[in-house]
């Protein structure tokens, strides 16, 4: 029997889960994923989790506990670093730690260390050292590597041309209105806990771009007009990409998804405020947890959908600043 490898479908799951899946597939394994997140995985992931914690790590913690007792590993990366000179948010650097140190019965946790910033030297070794897992042959590992990896990049392509993560909601641009739907994948992609907003917009007969859809040099040449270097590679993406969106005169309208209590969120949020105001573009901040309610979320919806329709109509004469 295949040894059962989990992937909780949290964090960066919503970046990575193809190649992950491939990859072990590749090496024989076979890939086991918690569900879409829903009301039982939230509770549970509340439950376990430290009260001050963000939402997705809460949830996070929810879809491994819906794993523990289903597989023979958990693949939970320490992502500290993907880009030269550059970090990802630390919650990811501790997120073994924090699921090891908060929940009990957990099967072992395969938690490679994922360190670019100095050179790539790291992201060889993390492979080598899943895999291991697996098989004793690095050969075969870095060959499952990149077979999964091909098809990695395809799915990036298919991004790449307006394909939304997780949604496979395409985008168009034949809809009146265009809007930036902007937040770390996990906020953007997690239709549970953002209450479905990309396929409310698409209801209501609105466009809908994420930060994920522009390539990277895209979003790096953008972001590098800050006058200080973004070291936060997520929001490097996250800023690139409304500066370009904004530049370019693509949207109507900008929606920011942040996690209530994010540090990355309020510096990133500033920022892309501010350039929005500059550019006259009306940018709206929907702030979520686990108390959040779905039907204010659609009232808040409505109403930005209902400004930009009547700002359209009149012309400008209607301020989206106050």
């Amino acid at each position: 029997m295949n040894d059962r490898v989990g992937i909780p479908r949290g964090m960066f799951y919503y970046d990575y889960h193809i190649l992950w899946e491939d990859f072990f597939n590749n090496l024989g394994g076979e890939t086991i994923l918690s569900p879409r997140t829903n009301k039982d995985v939230l509770n549970k992931g509340v439950h376990a989790c430290v009260d001050e914690a963000c939402l997705p790590v809460k949830v996070f913690h929810g879809h491994v506990d819906y794993l523990k007792d289903k597989v023979d590993y958990i693949f939970i990366p320490r992502f500290i670093s993907i880009y030269r000179k550059e970090y990802c948010c630390p919650k990811h650097l501790g997120l073994p730690d924090m699921v090891r140190h908060s929940m009990d019965g957990l099967p072992q946790i395969i938690d490679p260390k994922v360190d670019l910033k100095k050179s790539n030297r790291s992201l060889r070794e993390a492979i080598i050292y899943t895999g291991r897992y697996f098989t004793k042959s690095s050969r075969n590992i870095l060959r499952a590597f990149d077979q999964a990896q091909d098809r990695f990049q395809e799915h990036i392509h298919a991004i790449h041309h307006g394909s939304i993560p997780i949604h496979g909601i395409d985008f168009d641009t034949d809809h009146p209105l265009q809007i930036l739907l902007l937040g770390h994948s996990y906020n953007t992609y997690d239709q549970y806990i953002n209450m479905g907003i990309a396929n409310k917009l698409k209801a209501k007969g609105v466009g809908v771009i994420t930060a994920e859809m522009l390539d990277t040099a895209t979003t790096r040449y953008y972001a590098s007009k800050l006058s200080k270097r973004m070291f936060w590679t997520h929001g490097q993406k996250i800023i690139g990409g409304a500066f370009a969106l904004m530049d370019e005169e693509f949207i109507d309208g900008t929606v920011y998804i942040s996690s209530f209590g994010c540090g990355m969120d309020s510096v990133l949020m500033e920022l892309i405020e501010r350039r929005a105001k500059e550019y006259q573009i009306p940018f709206m901040i929907l702030t979520i947890d686990e108390q959040t309610g779905e039907a204010g979320i659609n009232t808040r919806i409505e109403a930005f959908l209902d400004m930009l329709e009547w700002r359209n109509r009149d012309e400008d004469n209607i301020s989206t600043y106050g």
